[in-house]
C-alpha cells in the first residue's frame, strides 16, 4: 500500500529569523539534484509558493504560482521563481504561527498501466518512464500547529507516495528493479548533500504509516531473488 514519505531536518539553537536562510539552503540542495540529469531551468525553480497561518487547516494568507516554461520568458515570474527570490518574497511578513511552502519538481522513474498496442492486442508490461514529480517543502514557525515542528522538523521536505521507491510488489520486475535504484540513489543524494552543507543536528526519513522505508524497500526487491 502507497504510503507518504516525507524527510524532516531539525537545527541546532534555531531561531525564527533564521528561516528564510535555511529553507533556501535546502530548496539549493534539491535543486542540484533535480537539475543534475536534465538540463531544462524549470527543476531549479521554484513552482509555487504558499504561507499557512496557525495550522493547516487555515487557508493561506499568500500564494503565488510560477510559470517557469516558454510561456515565461518575458514574465516576473522567470526572475520571480529563482529560490532566493521566492523564498524572500514568501517570508517577508515572519511570524512565529505561520508555515512556508514551496513546491519544485524532480524526474523520477514511475510505473505506468499497460495500454494496447493496436487495435487488436494489449501491451500487458508495466512501463517505467520519467515523470516530473512535485515535492513540497516547508518551514515550521515554533508557534505553528502548537509546536509541530517538535516532530516534523525545523523543516520538513514531502516527497508525496513512496511509490517511486517502494511500487507495488507486482511491479517489481528485473527491469523495474534497476529504475527504483536510480530512484533511490537520487533520494539519498539530496538527503546527504543536505546534511554535510545546510548545517542540520540531525534528520529523519520517514513514512506516515511509521513503517521504515528502508525495510519495505528491501522486502520488495527480495522477493526479486
Amino acid at each position: 500500500m502507497a504510503d507518504q514519505l516525507y524527510l524532516s531536518l531539525w537545527y541546532p539553537n534555531f531561531r525564527l529569523e533564521s528561516l528564510a536562510s535555511a529553507l533556501v539552503c535546502v530548496l539549493r540542495q534539491f535543486a542540484v539534484v533535480a537539475k543534475e540529469d536534465q538540463k531544462q531551468t524549470s527543476f531549479g525553480r521554484v513552482s509555487a509558493a504558499s504561507t499557512y497561518p496557525i495550522d493547516w487547516t487555515e487557508s493561506p494568507t499568500y500564494q503565488r504560482i510560477y510559470v517557469n516554461d516558454e510561456r515565461a520568458q518575458s514574465s516576473a515570474d522567470t526572475e520571480g521563481s529563482i529560490i532566493e527570490h521566492a523564498v524572500a518574497e514568501a517570508t517577508e511578513q515572519l511570524h512565529s504561527d505561520m508555515a512556508y511552502e514551496f513546491e519544485m519538481r524532480w524526474l523520477l522513474w514511475m510505473p505506468t498501466p499497460p495500454g494496447p498496442l493496436d487495435d487488436e492486442s494489449i501491451d500487458t508490461r508495466t512501463a517505467w518512464k520519467l515523470e516530473p514529480m512535485k515535492v513540497r517543502i516547508t518551514g515550521f514557525g515554533p508557534d505553528f500547529d502548537e509546536g509541530s515542528y517538535e516532530q516534523n522538523g525545523h523543516i520538513r521536505v514531502d516527497f508525496g507516495l513512496d511509490i517511486p521507491w517502494v511500487p507495488e510488489d507486482e511491479l517489481v520486475t528485473d527491469e523495474a528493479a534497476e529504475k527504483i535504484k536510480q530512484n533511490v540513489e537520487k533520494l539519498l543524494a539530496f538527503t546527504l548533500i543536505v546534511e554535510k552543507i545546510c548545517g542540520i543536528s540531525s534528520r529523519l526519513l520517514w513514512t506516515e504509516s511509521g513503517e521504515p522505508l528502508a525495510e519495505k524497500l528491501v522486502a520488495r526487491l527480495q522477493r526479486l531473488n
